[in-house]
């Protein structure tokens, strides 16, 4: 055992070297080889075959080069001869090709033999591959005597050729004696071997000149043989033959094909008719497309052939008669051929060398090996040498063992040969790396530095630090075998100079390299994985920290390997230092973005994802199945859900047989659950879509929906809203609501209508196809049952329900008794009243209506004037059976009067007779008018007109004033207030602080208290100057003047006024024509120029030193525009037409006001009605101050927009339809000052009380408050 493992371990160094030998020398780039030795390497070599012909010159080439010169030598079949002693054969000094000539009476058939030609030099011999020179004399026919070829119609014949043997097989040619080539067709054919085959012949193919001509292409000449004669015997009786085969002649066939060579295989076959002829490969679907069929297919040629072009080929040959088959078995064989081919390589001393010599070939070929063209053999053993399967193996070289090496390998279809040789040389050590360079690198990663080497031996190289310490001893480094040191993970303190040494048994040099190691790139900030909404926008941040001393920093973002760039003309991406910013979302843009930053020296890089949410994407692949007559499955695929999980599914129709194109929402279900069973209507065309849900939104619905169609049926409701309803006395109205047309379950819809009077059992019957069906000849108002039932042709609707209806309602004779009246305070009021016959109401009681009349105050009373005048009056109707209603908004301190009637459905019952009652003293409107005028500084003069509604016996009026600056306060006014006796309309106030704005407080007072004060502000003192003048106005205007007339203010004070002029046609600034007093009452301004235009305005000058216009106007000259101006606007064309419809305009006008004033004092109660409210019960506020609007005046009321409050609690203002509140049996009701109703009222409920919305026993419901 000891022994066998002794064995092993000395044969592992003979593995190492056939598994690992050396590589050869690769010479550095621009070394110079000029004096390096070299073996003999041929460039040219000879022909493997050379036919001559006599009088030919051929050519045996054999060139090589080699330092030093190689020389070069022949052998002949085996034996060396010398060229120079052959007649007829030359060679050149220095060169080894041979030049061969057989004139001069040299025969060819003297240099008949096998040549090869060695190149030798002091390194080694190469030997060429050999060549055959085979000599042939001219060809040519021998003499014969050709005999005639007789033959029947329609008989085969063959015409034998037969050309002279040679070493180049002849061309074929078959001329007649015009030499023009005899005709081939699929009926005639030339073989392979020459002869001309006939498959039946004709009474046309007998002529006596065919003649085949063959065409030797070595010598370049053409024979002919003799003509060959045909004759062809007509025959009465043809006789149709079935194919048979002429070539081959026999069966099967074998035939070895060369690789790489071409195979012809041919059938030839005779008949009547003609045969066709088609090939198959037995092992294959169809042939190669490399085959190429020939002669009307009876040729079939590879031209190349491959290995797999072996196996059974057969030609099928058939006619009406018959079919005949003929097998090729083709295998195919191979000359030997190179799969790795040996190289001549250098080497250096003491490495092991591998010399290739791979072949194949079919079959195997056997290889064999020379040195310096001596076989191996008989070269004296060597134990450094080695011959293995596909490789000669010498190890441990030296120079002495340089040599040519020849590998020839054979079989018998040929040999292969060739020549490699190996060069042992010795060579100093170079460094070839440039000495200093500087090597740059950052912190953990691995520095390379380069120590290119040459020589041979091969140089060994190590690395010194700077203290000449082997870099080796550190585990972190790596030489590789071209000298480069890998260091790994460097550190700061790895910076410095390294030394590489290298040396071989030649010499020793080195170089210095200078290492310095950087700071590395570092993310200071990631991107992270973000996620944003479709259509907005995220950031990405990535933030780093370079190393300043390394140049060419950069960052920049990527997304599937293609560089994120801003662009001038899309706002897509923005980019800056530290981030990168994505707009406009969309589902395109989710994926991974990278932010690579970089320098000179590293790069690092980091991913995150970005996710894109927003509404479900479209479902789509809708299908049907388990199908009913009124029930289906829908089943679909759900959308991209956007990163959002589906919430629902929402299941639509459209019925397009209806012509709707309405979607309609079916069915909901959990966004888990991607299908629905939809319950359908009978006959419908349904179009289903399906829109998907999350917490983004609603997805598209899908754009390709399934249709489905349902069956008819009977209606499965009946129609609603059944009422009947007269609109006469005798006759009742039956009225539905039809089934929409979706709901008729079939094509035709018609409905069964039945009624009777109630408490009856014989039902009245219709059918009809559409309301209204009207009853006739009915009592009235009489109660009737009613039923209305849907129908089709596939049934009736469900039994329907009974509804109550009434014949036509008749006027009412039954009144309002036993009315009263309870005056609660000035404004309201308290009606009750019985309603006793009730069956003379002839209808449904709908309500009330109350008639009012305001006869005036009672100071109009006492002065005797009730009948006199008009004072408004109106009407109101009160919805629902009620006993009793409260009414406010009644004018204080007047007389009224009311009637009632009943109100039905139909028509309005009789009044009742008239009650009249009077309101009590109230408190007073505000002063009409309040107005002042500036006396000093510190007075001012006051003036006002009564209040319009003094709504009793006014008794004094209050005035109080505060600086404006100060907060109102009721109680302060009151108690520092002046009082002035109601006989007075003005008052003095002194003592006022100068130049202080004041608010100032007038209000009178009844015996019920004070009214709501009028209050003005002292800075309206500056809009009161115009009150010193009164129908200020442009007087007498001639050419060159105007006047300015006003009627001065009685008891006013005098007020100086300055009168400012522009002329408008020489566009000149404002500028004083004059001063004027109040007192005057007119002023004429001067010196004007005719036909111009200008703008006059008076001015008063305030006492804070601002002018103040009080008024201004235009006025024009009369007369004719100075030549300077005559031209004028006045005749244009325009300037008439705009002239003209001013004036028709104005008479439009004027008649108008005409027809105005004939109407009197007519006016719509219903107008004050929207805007009246009770003056006691309006608040006193600073934004109600001002002067105060009557509620009685036709042309100065203004709606108020908010509600009065109640004087009892229970009373609301009227002031829109929306203010009435529920009632039972009582209601209250607000009048406004000219004594229409602007409250609410509530009641009792009664019996058959109804609203507007109604006509029989209801809920309480709003009531109508504008009457007219």
């Amino acid at each position: 055992m000891a022994s066998m493992l002794a064995g092993l371990l000395m044969l592992w160094p003979l593995v190492l070297l056939l598994c690992d030998p050396a590589a050869s020398i690769e010479f550095p780039k621009g070394f110079d080889r000029t004096n390096l030795l070299q073996p003999p390497e041929f460039t040219e070599q000879p022909d493997k075959k050379i036919v001559i012909f006599p009088n030919d010159e051929a050519i045996l080439k054999c060139e090589a080069t080699g330092n030093p010169p190689v020389k070069f030598r022949w052998t002949r079949d085996g034996r060396e001869f010398d060229p120079e002693q052959v007649p007829g054969m030359t060679q050149r000094n220095g060169r080894g090709t041979l030049n061969i000539t057989t004139n001069n009476g040299n025969t060819a058939t003297k240099f008949h033999g096998r040549y090869r030609c060695y190149a030798s030099n002091i390194l080694g011999t190469a030997m060429s591959s050999e060549s055959q020179i085979i000599a042939e004399s001219a060809p040519q026919w021998p003499k014969e005597k050709v005999a005639p070829i007789a033959v029947e119609e329609g008989t085969h014949t063959v015409l034998p050729c037969n050309p002279p043997e040679s070493a180049v097989p002849p061309k074929i040619y078959w001329l007649n004696n015009k030499i023009e080539h005899i005709t081939k067709d699929d009926r005639v054919t030339m073989g392979q071997d020459g002869n001309l085959y006939f498959a039946n012949v004709q009474m046309k193919d007998s002529r006596p000149d065919y003649i085949c001509n063959a065409h030797f292409q070595g010598p370049r000449i053409i024979i002919q043989k003799e003509p060959i004669e045909l004759k062809v015997f007509p025959t009465n009786s043809f006789s149709n033959q079935k194919p048979m085969l002429i070539v081959p002649d026999k069966m099967p066939n074998t035939y070895e094909a060369k690789q790489g060579e071409p195979l012809v295989l041919e059938c030839i076959v005779a008949g009547l008719p003609t045969p066709t002829v088609e090939w198959i490969h037995m092992n294959r679907l169809k042939l190669s497309d490399r085959v190429v069929l020939e002669n009307s297919n009876k040729t079939l040629r590879i031209p190349s052939v491959e290995e797999d072009d072996d196996g059974e080929y057969q030609c099928i040959a058939h006619n009406d008669h018959g079919t005949i088959r003929h097998s090729y078995y083709v295998t195919v064989e191979a000359a030997p051929y190179w799969i790795k081919e040996p190289e001549s390589e250098i080497f250096a001393p003491g490495e092991n060398v591998r010399l290739n010599c791979d072949v194949d070939g079919q079959p195997k070929p056997e290889v064999s090996w020379r040195i310096n063209g001596i076989p191996l053999e008989e070269v004296m053993p060597d134990p450094r040498r080695k011959v293995v399967p596909g490789a000669l193996i010498l190890n441990q070289v030296q120079p002495n063992d340089t040599a040519v090496i020849q590998c020839e390998a054979h079989n018998k279809h040929g040999s292969l040969l060739a020549n490699a040789y190996i060069l042992i040389v010795r060579l100093p050590a170079e460094i070839l790396t440039p000495d200093g360079l500087v090597y740059n690198v950052v912190e953990n990663q691995t520095a390379t530095l380069h120590c290119e080497t040459f020589g041979a031996p091969r140089p060994t190289v190590n690395w010194l630090t700077e203290g000449m310490y082997s870099i080796m001893e550190d585990y972190r480094s790596f030489l590789f075998t071209n000298g480069t040191l890998q260091l790994e993970k460097v550190q700061r303190e790895d910076a410095g100079n390294f030394t590489c040494f290298a040396e071989n048994d030649q010499n020793n040099v080195s170089i210095v390299a200078h290492l310095f190691v950087k700071g590395a790139t570092q993310f200071e900030v990631e991107p992270a994985n973000t996620e944003g909404e479709k259509g907005g926008h995220v950031t990405f941040h990535c933030k780093v920290v370079f190393d300043d001393t390394i140049p060419g920093p950069g960052l920049e973002w990527h997304r599937k390997g293609q560089l994120i760039k801003e662009s001038a003309d899309n706002d897509k991406y923005f980019i800056n230092d530290t981030s990168l910013t994505i707009t406009d979302l969309d589902y395109s843009d989710q994926g991974i973005y990278t932010c690579r930053a970089w320098t000179a020296l590293d790069s690092v890089e980091k991913s995150a994802k970005l996710w894109v949410y927003g509404s479900p994407g479209p479902v789509s692949n809708l299908e049907l199945s388990e199908q009913q007559d009124w029930q289906v499955k829908l089943t679909w695929t759900p959308g991209d859900d956007h990163n959002r999980p589906i919430k629902e599914y929402t299941v639509f129709c459209d019925e397009s047989n209806f012509g709707q194109g309405k979607m309609e929402k079916l069915t909901t279900v959990p966004g888990n659950q991607p299908w629905a069973t939809l319950h359908l209507s009978p006959f419908r065309k349904y179009n289903f879509y399906v829109k998907a849900r999350n917490d983004h939104g609603d997805s598209p619905l899908n754009s390709h929906p399934v249709s489905y169609v349902t069956n008819p049926a009977a209606p499965k409701r009946n129609p609603s809203d059944v009422k009947g309803k007269g609109n006469e006395t005798t006759n009742m109205i039956i009225t539905w609501t039809p089934l929409p047309r979706r709901e008729w379950n079939a094509p035709v819809l018609k409905y069964l209508v039945q009624w009777r009077p109630r408490n009856h059992e014989q039902w009245n019957t219709v059918e009809v196809e559409r309301p209204p069906v009207v009853v006739t000849d009915t009592p009235v108002f009489s109660p009737y049952e009613i039923k209305v039932q849907a129908q089709n042709g596939f049934g009736k609707g469900p039994e329907p329900h009974t509804t109550l209806g009434y014949s036509g309602e008749g006027v009412p004779e039954a009144v309002p008794e036993n009315m009263g009246i309870m005056v609660i305070n000035s404004t309201t009021i308290k009606i009750s009243w019985t309603l006793l016959h009730r069956q003379k109401i002839f209808g449904h009681l709908r309500g009330f209506k109350i008639y009012y009349s305001n006869f005036g105050t009672m100071a109009e009373h006492s002065h005797r004037q009730v009948y006199l005048h008009p004072h408004p009056h109106g009407d109101l109707e009160i919805e629902g059976d009620v006993s009793q209603v409260t009414l406010g908004g009644f004018r204080p301190w007047s007389r009224y009067r009311l009637q009632m009637s009943v109100l039905n459905g139909q028509a309005e019952g009789p009044r009742n007779e008239a009650l009249e009652f009077n309101t009590p003293e109230g408190v007073p409107s505000p002063p009409a008018s309040f107005h002042l005028d500036c006396i000093s500084d510190t007075a001012l003069k006051l003036e006002w007109t009564p209040p319009k509604f003094p709504n009793g016996k006014l008794l004094r009026y209050k005035l109080a004033f505060q600086q404006a600056n100060q907060t109102a306060n009721q109680t302060a006014l009151e108690s520092t207030s002046y009082s002035i006796s109601a006989e007075h309309n003005d008052f003095n106030l002194t003592d006022l602080a100068p130049h202080t704005p004041y608010k100032l407080y007038l209000w009178a007072e009844t015996s019920v208290g004070p009214g709501e004060p009028f209050v003005l502000e002292e800075h309206a003192m500056r809009e009161s100057v115009n009150l010193s003048f009164m129908n200020i106005s442009l007087g007498e205007t001639g050419k060159n003047y105007t006047t300015i007339v006003w009627t001065p203010r009685p008891n006013q004070r005098d007020v100086e006024i300055k009168v400012h002029l522009m002329s408008k046609t020489d566009k000149e600034s404002w500028r004083t024509v004059g001063d004027a007093s109040s007192s005057q009452g007119s002023f004429s301004i001067p010196d004007l120029q005719p036909g111009k235009q200008y703008r006059v305005r008076l001015v008063k000058a305030h006492r804070t030193g601002e002018d103040q216009t009080i008024w201004e106007t235009e006025v024009e000259t009369s007369g004719v525009v100075p030549e300077d101006f005559q031209k004028s606007f006045a005749a244009e064309g325009w300037f008439i037409g705009f002239v003209s419809a001013i004036v028709l305009l104005i008479l439009v006008l004027v008649l108008l006001c005409f027809i105005k004033r004939s109407k009197g004092g007519k006016y719509s109660v219903k107008d004050k009605e929207d805007t009246q409210v009770d003056s006691e019960a309006r608040p006193m506020k600073d934004e109600t101050f001002g002067e105060y609007r009557s509620l009685e005046s036709d042309n100065e009321e203004k709606p108020f927009t908010s509600s009065q409050p109640s004087l009892n609690g229970e009373i609301k203002a009227l002031g829109s339809d929306d203010s009435l509140a529920d009632y039972g049996g009582s209601v209250d009701v607000q009048f406004n000052e000219d004594g229409s109703f602007i409250g609410q009222y509530s009641g009792q409920k009664g019996k058959e009380g109804g609203g507007n919305d109604s006509s029989g026993a209801t809920s309480p419901t709003n009531v109508v408050t504008a009457l007219e």
